[in-house]
């Protein structure tokens, strides 16, 4: 029954009057216990001063506490702050009564009315402890009673016994619907090693053994270290994602809602988070300067980059976003995002870059003053079958945008290629450097600046290895790989639109930008984590099969092609590679062959891509065979010897 009301009455917070009420209850039995203490718990005092002075010390409290608010606070949820605002009430109360009692010695007035200064300082004492006491034991009872018969679902450890995993700590604790039980934390201090926080033991992160695990149940271990950089959180992620628990991690404080944490955001860690360097941050930047009062447009707006770039161009202060793309659905995700984070200032196009008449129009209606051009086809074995579509996508497409842009005098156009593009391999690559060289060949002409940012693997993005490794997981396996030995470049989607729009910002034109992508990622390795972040075992739970390369693919990928080297920026993470020179004439007259030939032949448009980009050697490809012959293993320690060059 007792149970059943506090179920019932929980539902409801108490009323902030029924708490002040109880509250100078409190304040008047610690009164005249204070007039007890102090007189030896006996009645040698005037009982009849005691009741005149009651009234005046109960009115004192009272406008202490309408001061301070303390009984404002949900009682079940008293916290350190709640705790605080008692202790102000009590000191403004004793300071209220110490100046009666001394207006009254000084002023002539009735004695009944002076309180001893022994009484009030006992009374201040007395009050506070029962005041904050009163809120614990409700606090204590009411979470007793809810939990009681119900044992916890889960026991944790918390990682970082630091002021971040207190406030974990307090989080999982103060949530009624988690009825979770921190065993206890780890940390690598051993000064705090065997010491106790609110009750809970500090371990050495030593402890963390499958013995140790087995014993307490534990089914979870959540990282709350907020100084902690991506290498060490590998490494201590690495030491014990053996163990059959869940690997969870706590956000930076900067992502908490409203300054505090929500049990929400506790997540499972990701891939993402054991990238082998920093997070590049942008702390210079001229974009917001560079954005101000432009029309900006964006192709490719819907896609994994450009539906990035959207959103961060959203914030800053241009005249016009125009954003084009041939994915209708996708394109009107995007619109009712945006839409329902308070951007309004947008123009959603569904057209395709290959369209010229329609493009036209745009530029003619909207007149951009910077164009940033992400739309293209990406999926490498696809396009190695349909070298017509890639073709038309990123050669002809991107010539299309560059030559509006040059004839409506476009201030700026940044051009997202990729690190496919260097030494090419594949038809989608051969692409992308012959849309580089085509932008190479215009900036000769025309106001407009043409600038390329080159970066490898973006993690998440559509049809990227991450997203599929996670299917492949949900389905019970098995991982596919398809060389044991394959490496990739990695970043996340807002460091590549950060890069981009950086990249726009600090560019003069002419310049390809790329940048320290840190330690190129065994696929294997990533595959092997995956599994153990889904607290599963390779073997034993999920295979990892190697499939072979794919018709195009590569073993290592590089950012700088022969002949190239780079050039440092006020950014030391980005840097401008300096290409080699080539005969614009020639190339671009070859570049406009290719755009108006009959594409449909494949062999015809390979043999003239080869001849646009002579470094263009295609790997486990059909295509090989327009080649110089040339052993396939001397190929891959070609690559293995430009991506040795590229780390030295």
């Amino acid at each position: 029954m007792i149970r059943e009301f506090f179920y019932r009455s929980g539902r409801r917070y108490a009323s902030k009057w029924t708490v002040l009420i109880i509250d100078l209850g409190i304040v008047s039995v610690s009164f005249i216990l204070a007039y007890f203490i102090r007189f030896n718990l006996s009645f040698n005092f005037d009982v009849q001063r005691l009741w005149t002075q009651l009234p005046i010390v109960v009115s004192l409290f009272l406008l202490a506490f309408f001061i301070s608010g303390s009984y404002k606070g949900v009682v079940r949820h008293t916290g350190i702050k709640d705790v605080y605002a008692i202790f102000n009430a009590v000191c403004l109360a004793s300071i209220g009564a110490i100046a009666v009692v001394m207006v009254n010695r000084y002023s002539g007035f009735d004695n009944e009315f002076t309180i001893p200064l022994s009484i009030i300082i006992i009374n201040s004492l007395l009050t506070f402890i029962a005041l904050a006491a009163s809120r614990y034991v409700f606090k204590m009872s009411y979470e007793a009673l809810m939990n009681r018969n119900e044992a916890p679902t889960k026991n944790l450890v918390i990682y970082g016994a630091g002021e971040s995993g207190i406030i974990t700590y307090n989080t999982l604790t103060n949530h009624s619907k988690m009825r979770a039980r921190v065993i206890g934390f780890v940390d690598n201090n051993q000064q705090k090693v065997g010491k106790q926080i609110n009750g809970v033991k500090v371990y050495d992160k030593s402890v963390l053994t499958r013995e140790f695990v087995k014993f307490n149940n534990i089914s979870e271990v959540i990282f709350s270290i907020q100084t902690i950089n991506p290498k060490q959180l590998r490494t201590l992620v690495n030491e014990i994602v053996d163990l059959p628990v869940k690997v969870k991690i706590v956000p930076p404080v900067e992502d908490w809602i409203n300054g505090e944490l929500k049990i929400s955001q506790i997540k499972r860690v990701q891939i993402e988070d054991l990238l082998d360097r920093p997070p590049i941050e942008i702390r210079n930047s001229k974009v917001e300067k560079d954005f101000d009062e432009k029309v900006i447009m964006v192709t490719g707006g819907a896609g994994s980059i450009g539906s990035e770039l959207v959103r961060q161009i959203c914030k800053y202060n241009y005249r016009t976003l125009v954003v084009v793309d041939q994915a209708e659905s996708a394109l009107y995700d995007l619109q009712q995002e945006l839409k329902q984070a308070g951007f309004f200032n947008f123009v959603p196009i569904v057209g395709d870059i290959r369209d010229k008449n329609k493009m036209r129009v745009l530029f003619e209606e909207y007149k951009p003053d910077r164009i940033f051009h992400a739309a293209a086809y990406k999926h490498v074995p696809l396009m190695e079958q349909n070298p017509y579509e890639a073709v038309k996508i990123n050669v002809a497409g991107t010539k299309t945008i560059v030559d509006l842009a040059v004839e409506y005098d476009v201030e700026k156009f940044v051009f997202v290629s990729t690190d496919k593009a260097v030494n090419p391999t594949n038809v989608m690559g051969a692409t992308k450097r012959i849309a580089e060289m085509y932008i190479s060949c215009r900036q000769q002409e025309g106001k407009t600046k043409f600038i390329t940012t080159r970066f490898g693997n973006v993690l998440g993005s559509n049809g990227s290895v991450i997203p599929l490794f996670r299917k492949q997981i949900e389905k019970g396996g098995p991982l596919t790989v398809t060389h044991k030995d394959i490496t990739r470049y990695f970043m996340t989607i807002p460091e590549a639109s950060q890069l981009v729009l950086e990249a726009g910002a600090m560019g003069q034109g002419g310049e390809i930008f790329i940048f320290d992508m840190g330690e190129s990622v065994k696929i294997m390795d990533l595959a092997k984590n995956m599994i153990r972040l889904s607290g599963l075992h390779y073997p034993d739970d999920i295979d990892i099969k190697i499939t072979g390369l794919r018709p195009g693919e590569k073993l290592y990928e590089e950012l700088l092609a022969n002949g190239e080297n780079t050039l440092p920026t006020y950014h030391d993470k980005i840097m401008i590679s300096k290409v080699r020179e080539i005969d614009y004439g020639a190339t671009r007259s070859m570049i406009d062959e290719l755009c108006i030939s009959n594409l449909f032949f494949k062999d015809n448009v390979v043999q003239l891509m080869k001849s646009i980009v002579p470094e263009y050697i295609s790997n486990n490809s059909d295509f090989c065979k327009f080649d110089k012959k040339e052993p396939q293993t001397d190929l891959n320690k070609k690559s293995e010897v430009r991506f040795s060059e590229l780390n030295n």
